[in-house]
């Protein structure tokens, strides 16, 4: 399968990508603010959705960067730090502001979140090169369940 490059220069392209790296793993030490770029760089292991029918289920390396960043939000993420933690990014939203800035929303599992304050969407996001098989596939419906059983809502 060919290595997966993609664009995102409006929000719509944006949703492209998240849908992407949905579920994608990655850890704080993979995440960076160059702010002297006004850059957001991220190493993820995605995982292949668009794997073929029958296929077993893989992870690929993914890198991917947000340029014309203004500002960076965190919480309950450092990025840069040292930890084993492991993030799973849920989505990727975009709520506008002054045409064409907005902020783009990195959301992962557990409620941790970054927020990009961008002059305007400019992404890149680029496989690079290690594909590996993975246990099984991400189910949406047994971590909701789980989730909803740990706050007392099941």
């Amino acid at each position: 399968m060919e290595l997966l490059k993609l664009a995102a220069l409006d929000a719509e392209d944006l949703g492209v990508v998240s849908a992407h790296l949905q579920d994608a793993i990655l850890r704080a030490s993979d995440l960076a603010y160059l702010s002297a770029q006004h850059r957001f760089v991220l190493v993820a292991r995605r995982f292949d959705w668009s794997g073929e029918e029958g296929a077993p289920p893989r992870r690929r390396l993914t890198g991917m960067h947000f340029d014309r960043v203004l500002k960076v939000r965190t919480r309950g993420i450092t990025p840069g730090a040292e930890s084993e933690t492991p993030l799973e990014l849920l989505a990727i939203t975009f709520a506008p502001t002054e045409a064409p800035s907005g902020t783009a929303t990195l959301v992962f599992a557990g409620g941790a979140a970054i927020q990009l304050d961008l002059e305007c969407i400019e992404v890149q996001l680029k496989d690079l090169g290690p594909v590996w098989e993975v246990e099984g596939r991400p189910d949406h419906e047994a971590a909701a369940a789980g989730r909803a059983a740990i706050e007392g809502n099941a």
